[in-house]
């Protein structure tokens, strides 16, 4: 049996779709989630707060062949270009790791996992576009 890599925690400092969450309690939840499912939980990074910056998320992302995943706070802290949503899960993918969103409780591991987040992020999308015309 292959010992485990451990899974590298994501977290920002900046709002995603208009939600703000303090740092320490995006690192909170991470760490009940590795918790609860026994995953070897390596320190967080966290990304800088300019607005579309994924620098660090990419630079996790090339650390994947070492990690046996990737654990953000949310899903929704995912690039909001699909392309770059997609060249991560298939990043992910090639490097046999995974991906998760300790907040929904959703882990992305197969390409069906990643078509139920695009499928999320559409609605949370159109929901955000609905919300701000009102």
């Amino acid at each position: 049996m292959t010992e485990p890599k451990g899974y590298r925690g994501y977290i920002t400092s900046r709002p995603f779709f208009g939600e703000r969450v303090p740092q320490h309690v995006q690192q909170l939840v991470i760490r009940d989630y590795c918790s609860r499912r026994a995953l070897p939980f390596l320190l967080s990074a966290t990304e800088y707060a300019m607005p579309g910056c994924f620098m660090m998320l990419n630079s996790v992302a090339d650390q994947l062949p070492e990690l046996d995943g990737i654990v953000l706070y949310s899903i929704f802290m995912l690039p909001t270009a699909a392309s770059a949503r997609s060249a991560l899960y298939a990043q992910a993918r090639r490097a046999g790791a995974s991906l998760h969103g300790a907040l929904e409780d959703f882990a992305i591991v197969t390409d069906d996992d990643a078509r139920r987040v695009e499928d999320l992020w559409l609605v949370r999308s159109f929901m955000d576009r609905q919300g701000k015309r009102s």
